[in-house]
């Protein structure tokens, strides 16, 4: 049984599937996500929360730029903090809520918890690991 990093086995598999430059994506539970993408953690609303998951997922995942809808700018500015810090170092932008949903159609995968907070979504770009 593995001992380190994220247990749950699809993530993992799939993040070792990643590429340079390859997408994925971390989603509050009303994020529209297309089933065969979807890697579903929600077990209620509000649990686990999003950036928790956000936390974990980055010990055991490289990136090196992400995207935020521009609207959590406004709607959720303590999310859009917690993102920072975690991200501190790492190149960002923001894009409208609609252009996001639309950017989904490029990620390889999307992890949806149970957060309940708007805007609580999150793309991310992998980085060269050498």
């Amino acid at each position: 049984m593995k001992e380190h990093g994220i247990l749950n086995s699809e993530i993992s598999k799939r993040l070792s599937d990643l590429g340079h430059t390859d997408l994925i994506a971390v989603g509050d539970c009303g994020l529209p996500i297309d089933s065969d993408k979807k890697i579903d953690l929600a077990l209620k609303l509000g649990e686990p929360k999003f950036i928790d998951v956000l936390e974990v997922l980055l010990e055991d995942f490289g990136c090196e730029h992400y995207i935020l809808a521009s609207e959590i700018k406004e709607k959720n500015p303590d999310q859009e903090a917690a993102i920072k810090n975690l991200l501190e170092d790492v190149s960002s932008e923001y894009i409208s809520h609609e252009d996001f949903k639309k950017k989904l159609d490029d990620v390889k995968f999307v992890i949806r918890t149970g957060e309940n907070t708007p805007y609580s979504n999150i793309i991310l770009r992998s980085k060269n690991i050498f």
